[in-house]
C-alpha cells in the first residue's frame, strides 16, 4: 500500500514522534490557526463501496469485502454488518488508512485555489500554496495548519464534503479551531495533539518573536501521576522490590514516549510528585519509626551517587529525568522500510532510543535484511544478535562472529545448531565452572539441590 506522506498512523517505519515533528516544522517560522479534527466514529461509519473501490488489487478486494460483510456475534446474536470496519480487527486500521486516503490530496488540490500572496504583493505559484496548508493525519486524528484563518475555515468545508462521501463526518464537541500563539474565541493558545501540547510563547529574545515548545499535555500527566499513585496504593503492603519492579516499565515507557520534546521539566516535577508519594508510602508503614530510620531503610545511598531513591540495595527505581531528551528526525516524505533503501532505513533504526552501536552495524553490514529468511526488517520488527557458531560451541564473542536475526529466525536456528556443531569440550575446565545442557556455567549461579 502506498499512503499519503503525512499519514503516520498504524504504518510500519512511522510514528506519533514523527507526527509532532511534522507539526513542528509547519509552525517553527510563523505561527498559524490550527483545525484540531477528530472523525466522529470512524471505524463504525466507513462506506464499504467507497473503502473497496480505493483497493486496487481486485482479489485484495473480494477478500476485504467478505472480512467486511462477515457480520458480529453480540450476546450470542448475530447481525449483519452494513457498514464500518471491525473494531479490533487485525486489519481493522489497515482498512481505516485505506478509506481516509486521499485527503491529503484533496487539500492540495483546493490550497491551489487560495489567494496567497508574497511579501511584495504577488500572487505566489502552486507549490507555495500547497506548502502553506498543512495537513497532518495519525488514524482518525488530524490537524490542518495555515496563517490565514479564512483559509482554514475553508479548508474544513472541503474536508467535512470529502469526508460524507465516505460515510463519515467531525465529531463537532471535539473538533475546534485554535492559534499556536494568540488566544482565538476563548480557546487558549496552542492544542494538544496525540498526548502533546503544542504552543508558541511571545518572547523578544528572538527575531522572529516567539518560541514554540512541544510538552506533554496536562491530561497526558495528570493521567500518568494518577496510574504511578493507583500502583502505591496497591502495594501499601508489598516488599519494596515488588513496588518498584511494578513502577520502572510505568516510568520508562512514559518518559521514553515523551524524550522527544521539551519534557526535563516536567519530568523533574512528577519526579518530585512521586518522591512525596513514596515517601508517605514508606512512613505509612511505620508509623511508630522515626525519619531517619525510615530513610536509611527505604532510600538509602546508591553507590554513593544516588540519593533519595526507594530501593532495597538490589532493586532501584527509574527516575523520569534520567531519560534523556533526543531531538527525532522525522521520516522522510514517502519513505517505506519496504523501499528497498536498506542505507537509509538501517541508519534510521539505529538511531531509535535503546538501539546499540552493535545492532546498526550489523544492519549495515547485511543490507537490513535478516541473515537467517533473507527478508528485509523493518523498524517494527523483533530483532535479535546470534553467534553464527554458538558459544557453548566454542565460538567467540566478536563482531565477525554475530549476525542479525529475526526473534523466530533465532529459535530456529538455535534449533539447528544442537544438531549442526559437536559437543563442545575443553579439557583444562577451571575449577569454578560445570557444563549444564551444553552450557558453559558458573557453579555459583546453579541453584543448590540435594543431588549436586
Amino acid at each position: 500500500a502506498r499512503f499519503e506522506p503525512n499519514s503516520y498512523g498504524f504504518r510500519p517505519g512511522r510514528s506519533t514522534h514523527d507526527a509532532i515533528e511534522a507539526i513542528f516544522l509547519s509552525i517553527r517560522c510563523k505561527p498559524k490557526y490550527v483545525l484540531d479534527a477528530d472523525i466522529s466514529k470512524c471505524f463504525d461509519r466507513i462506506n464499504h463501496d467507497a473503502l473497496l473501490r480505493k483497493v486496487g488489487c481486485l482479489a485484495y478486494r473480494r477478500l476485504i469485502k467478505q472480512w467486511l460483510k462477515s457480520g458480529v456475534f453480540d450476546n450470542k446474536q448475530f447481525s449483519n454488518t452494513v457498514e464500518g470496519t471491525p473494531q479490533g480487527g487485525v486489519i481493522s486500521a489497515l482498512l481505516a488508512n485505506i478509506a481516509l486516503h486521499g485527503m491529503e490530496e484533496q487539500l492540495n488540490q483546493f490550497a491551489r485555489t487560495i489567494d496567497l500572496k508574497n511579501k511584495k504583493g504577488h500572487q505566489q505559484g502552486w507549490q507555495d500554496k500547497v506548502n502553506s496548508l498543512n495537513l497532518v493525519r495519525y488514524a482518525d486524528d488530524f490537524v490542518i495548519l495555515h496563517e490565514d484563518i479564512k483559509v482554514v475555515l475553508q479548508a474544513k468545508t472541503v474536508i467535512q464534503e470529502w469526508l460524507s462521501q465516505v460515510g463519515l463526518e467531525l465529531k463537532p464537541e471535539k473538533t475546534k479551531i485554535a492559534h499556536t500563539l494568540e488566544e482565538y474565541k476563548g480557546n487558549e493558545p496552542g492544542f494538544d495533539f496525540l498526548g502533546f501540547n503544542v504552543r508558541q510563547y511571545e518572547v523578544k529574545s528572538t527575531k522572529q518573536g516567539f518560541k514554540t515548545l512541544i510538552k506533554p499535555s496536562s491530561k497526558s500527566i495528570k493521567t500518568h501521576y494518577r496510574k504511578l499513585a493507583d500502583v502505591c496504593d496497591s502495594h501499601k503492603t508489598a516488599p519494596v522490590k515488588a513496588l518498584i519492579a511494578k513502577l520502572n516499565p510505568v516510568i520508562r515507557g512514559w518518559s521514553n514516549y515523551f524524550s522527544v520534546v521539551v519534557s526535563k521539566e516536567v519530568f523533574s516535577e512528577i519526579d518530585n510528585l512521586l518522591w512525596k508519594r513514596l515517601w508517605r508510602w514508606a512512613n505509612r508503614r511505620h508509623p511508630n519509626k522515626p525519619s531517619q530510620w525510615v530513610k536509611k531503610k527505604y532510600f538509602p545511598k546508591v553507590k554513593k551517587t544516588r540519593n533519595w531513591v526507594l530501593n532495597d540495595g538490589e532493586y532501584i527505581l527509574n527516575l523520569h529525568s534520567d531519560i534523556p531528551i533526543v531531538r527525532h528526525i522525522k521520516v522522510k516524505g514517502n519513505k517505506s522500510p519496504y523501499d528497498g533503501n536498506w542505507t537509509y532505513w538501517s541508519n534510521r533504526i539505529g538511531k531509535y532510543p535503546g538501539v546499540r552501536k552493535e545492532v546498526t552495524t550489523l544492519l549495515k553490514r547485511q543490507k537490513n535484511k535478516c541473515a537467517f529468511c533473507g527478508l528485509t526488517f523493518s523498524p517494527t520488527d523483533l530483532m535479535e544478535v546470534d553467534h553464527i557458531k554458538p558459544r557453548s560451541k566454542g565460538g567467540d564473542n566478536t563482531i565477525k562472529n554475530k549476525q542479525l536475526l529475526h526473534r523466530h529466525c533465532h529459535d530456529t536456528k538455535t534449533v539447528k545448531d544442537k544438531k549442526t556443531y559437536p559437543k563442545f569440550r575443553p579439557q583444562d575446565l577451571p575449577d569454578n565452572y560445570i557444563w549444564i545442557d551444553d552450557m558453559l556455567t558458573l557453579k555459583q549461579d546453579v541453584p543448590m539441590k540435594r543431588d549436586v
